[in-house]
């Protein structure tokens, strides 16, 4: 008997379908190509630590860090009957399909059953971008051996474990470094993801409260050459940047000594007007220092993977992130698009073949440009987007070979157009323009101008696409010149312009900055290093962190915009920049890609994270947060706060970082007495060997 084991109960109801003749029973489906089953996901759980430990069910930080010697998994009490229909059905396969979502999570989600029941059964693999039938049944023809997969899902686990190391420890960790600064209700939720992503939207926050607008000042000229009149920028020499300008008044005190700003923008008003009148004074004539021309072609853009379709249909919806994985999710169950929780950008060479009948279905949209986008599309081109070298386990999200007649929401209808528009333009030649770029030397200073002549629209003619422009750069056609001709100064114009603070972030854009995190990485080294990774955080997850983060209320939304809360500075303010920066993160997500590709081992892997645990549980111990409102700082150790307790004589005060801080005094009138005398009335000084339950009463155990 084969065994297919599907992620979902969806999933397998298509892939039964597609097996003919399904019949269903109690847990899973009979068909002539064998039975199809289902799970729910991860039905199995790991442990919490006091599953390891009764002792850890006492949040205490000497107990840090918890690191289990084998890691436990238990079933799901609501997953519990479906389990055991899987067990049951594995026990009597001869041979056993994997049928969990192509990406790191689902080759996890299946392989942990297999393994947890001790399956020794032959395993293929099955690889499902697409559950039309056309895909299913394409897919069920190219099975693959399940151990092709085993480092896809030794990376699944180490992400697992890692998490869990970070989040169970780091959170207990800082947590009771709040308590013991009179936080006592709040709770810090830390994650080796989320905190870094808190961090970006916490500093870009503190960038734009801290921002002051500068003026900066930019010329422009114009030149005339004997084929016509054309402008220039002035850019400033290197050496003029990067020597001091001062600027004195009439008694000759300085102003200013600074002309240029760390983005080498012209910030000295009198230092442009000094320019100004420079150019504007005999002799008028320059050169020609260079003129060349140069043949440009731009690519179609890319299909979509999760990340960059969120931001897309941010951007033009405003659409959450959460909302666009939902959105595509259905849509994927409904056949009409492919698998939605794709980090891939690529299409296989294989499904080339569908491009004519695909194309013909969107000839029938209801959108206008997306209809006449099919309308003119040549099925025969193939773009750069069909390369087999850029696909692992799934392909960028396109259109299925399944017609849409109706029936979608506005939001699956408007998500769809989006997916098929970039599917679409693959099938257009790019576009072809040629570029000129000009250098005029004048007063010896250097002016460039740069400007293009369209050759072939290609697929701009049917497709809208932002096109960002350098400051030199124009679509006038410049005058036909060569290197050494004369031209004349004719004009120079002086703009002001003022910085702006920068934007902050949206659900969309902050998934943006979670996949090119290399912009955000604090060291330089680092940013080299990354600029090519995947981003912290998966395509699966990157919404789930936001949208956790806003039902915690470390984030809050106004006008679409993200905001922190006081949560969430006084969390990243009292984590150390190895927790906040995303550096370490981004590193770690690094290998763990490489490490579904072979290179490095799970063992390895963790024994970084525990190294990485454990010292930042030790900076937990003297981390500085904030005091409560009304809390008092102990005198003694000046780090803990005196909290009120009953013990075995009574109430008394005691500060927050015992046992490390011993510091005791009586109360008096609901405050601490720090002038009360020694061993008289409610107050009491222990002996050295004093029993801290028998002292402390039921508050022993809270810190």
């Amino acid at each position: 008997m084969r065994l297919y084991i599907a992620e979902k109960p969806s999933m397998a109801k298509e892939i039964a379908d597609c097996l003919k003749n399904p019949v269903r029973q109690n847990g899973y489906i009979k068909t002539s190509g064998g039975i199809v089953t289902w799970l729910f996901g991860h039905v199995l759980k790991g442990a919490q630590p006091q599953d390891y430990d009764e002792r850890y069910r006492q949040w205490r930080a000497e107990d840090l860090p918890i690191v289990p010697k084998e890691w436990k998994l238990f079933v799901d009490p609501n997953a519990a009957n479906q389990f055991n229909v899987v067990k049951n059905l594995i026990s009597k396969a001869d041979e056993i399909v994997h049928a969990g979502d192509p990406d790191r999570e689902g080759q996890l989600l299946v392989d942990e059953v297999l393994d947890f029941v001790g399956n020794r059964k032959p395993v293929k693999r099955i690889l499902l971008n697409a559950l039309d039938e056309k895909s299913i049944v394409r897919a069920n023809s190219d099975l693959r051996d399940n151990k092709d997969f085993f480092n896809l899902k030794q990376s699944a686990l180490a992400r697992s474990r890692a998490d869990w190391l970070i989040g169970m420890n780091l959170s207990r960790a800082y947590t009771l470094a709040a308590r013991r600064s009179g936080h006592q209700k709040i709770l810090f939720p830390i994650g080796r993801v989320k905190t870094p992503t808190l961090a970006l939207v916490v500093r870009r926050e503190r960038e734009i409260q801290n921002f002051k607008p500068v003026d900066f000042f930019t010329i422009q000229a114009a030149f005339k050459h004997e084929n016509g009149i054309f402008s220039a920028k002035w850019k400033p020499d290197e050496k003029l940047i990067n020597t001091p300008n001062e600027t004195r008044d009439r008694d000759g005190k300085i102003l200013s000594a600074t002309a240029f700003d760390s983005e080498n923008r012209l910030i000295n008003k009198s230092v442009a007007q000094n320019f100004m009148e420079k150019f504007s004074t005999a002799p008028l004539d320059g050169k020609i220092s260079s003129y060349k021309t140069s043949e440009k072609k731009e690519a179609q853009p890319l299909p979509f993977s999760l990340s960059t379709l969120q931001v897309a249909a941010g951007k033009q919806f405003g659409y959450t992130p959460q909302k666009v994985l939902d959105t595509a999710q259905s849509l994927y169950e409904k056949k009409f698009t492919t698998y939605p929780r794709s980090d891939c950008e690529y299409l296989p060479p294989t499904q080339f073949g569908d491009a004519a009948a695909i194309l013909n279905n969107l000839k029938s949209a209801t959108d206008g440009s997306l209809q006449k986008l099919a309308e003119n599309a040549d099925s025969s081109i193939k773009s750069r987007a069909w390369n087999q070298s850029k696909i692992s386990a799934h392909h960028a999200i396109i259109p299925t070979t399944k017609r849409v007649t109706g029936g979608l929401t506005i939001e699956e209808e408007n998500l769809y157009n989006l997916i098929s528009k970039n599917y679409a333009v693959q099938f257009y030649p790019p576009h072809v323009y040629d570029e000129t770029t000009v250098e005029v030397k004048y007063k010896d200073e250097k002016f460039t101008a740069r400007g293009k002549v369209i050759k072939q629209a290609g697929w701009r003619e049917f497709y809208v696409a932002p096109r960002i422009k350098s400051d030199d750069e124009s679509d006038a056609i410049l005058p036909k010149m060569k290197k050494g001709d004369d031209v004349i100064h004719q004009k120079s114009e002086f703009k002001k312009s003022t910085t702006k603070p920068p934007v902050r972030f949206t659900s969309s854009t902050l998934v943006q900055g979670m996949k090119e995190i290399h912009k955000y990485v604090k060291n330089p080294e680092s940013k080299k290093q990354l600029k090519d990774v995947y981003g912290i955080g998966t395509e699966a997850t990157r919404a789930t962190i936001i949208e956790d983060l806003l039902k915690r209320g470390f984030l809050k939304t106004v006008k679409k915009s993200l905001y922190p809360t006081d949560k969430a500075y006084m969390l990243i303010d009292a984590l150390p920049d190895e927790m906040t920066y995303p550096d370490a993160t981004a590193i770690w997500e690094d290998k763990l890609h490489s490490m579904s590709e072979g290179d490095g081992t799970l063992e390895d892997f963790l024994a970084g994270q525990v190294e990485f645990t454990r010292e930042l549980c030790t900076k937990a111990e003297t981390a500085e947060i904030q005091l409560a409102e009304g809390s008092l700082k102990c005198p003694r150790c000046g780090t803990g706060i005196m909290v009120k307790r009953n013990g075995k004589n009574g109430e008394f005060w005691g500060c927050s970082n015992f046992p490390t801080c011993r510091n005791t005094c009586p109360d008096k009138n609901g405050k601490p007495d720090f002038e009360g005398k020694k061993n008289t009335g409610s107050y009491f000084v222990p002996p050295a060997d004093y029993n801290p339950a028998e002292f402390w009463g039921s508050a022993a155990n809270e810190f």
